[in-house]
């Protein structure tokens, strides 16, 4: 039922992790130590972009553990990092709504997973693209340096 793992080795290497996976790891994990707020929030949303793919591909594919596993990655970056990110005292009724519109899309993915529903995977890219293209846009007025 549960998968045993070996333990790192004394190097910290994890012997079952594939090595293309260690460096993407470290990659991710690099980004985000050098990252701006801004910028963090948009690692969230590619990250969100790139759990349904994956989960739409394990769907299509039969395979039932990697959409699950895909699908609940979403589902925390979206509750855990996005929603969680919202300031609604001080973000007034759009932190409001997109606390609404956060908690219906990880509704959305829950179901999709349930169901094997492909479409609701794709309402829920659907919701987020909008915030995920005003969020890049609004990049070079919140990444540039004031002086």
């Amino acid at each position: 039922m549960y998968a045993t793992r070996s333990a790192p080795t004394p190097f910290g290497r994890n012997p079952t992790m594939p090595q293309a996976s260690l460096y993407a790891s470290v990659g991710v994990e690099t980004g985000v130590s050098a990252a701006s707020p801004h910028q963090l929030v948009s690692m969230l949303f590619a990250g969100f972009v790139d759990a349904v793919a994956q989960a739409k591909g394990a769907l299509q594919g039969g395979q039932v553990e990697l959409k699950c596993k895909a699908i609940g990655r979403a589902a925390r970056i979206v509750d855990e990092g996005l929603k969680a990110s919202l300031d609604i005292g001080g973000g007034g009724p759009l932190a409001a709504d997109l606390a609404d519109l956060y908690a219906y899309i990880t509704l959305r993915l829950t179901q999709a997973n349930l169901r094997n529903d492909a479409r609701a995977l794709d309402e829920c890219l659907a919701l987020m693209q909008p915030l995920r293209q005003a969020w890049a846009a609004i990049a070079p007025q919140v990444d540039t340096p004031r002086v």
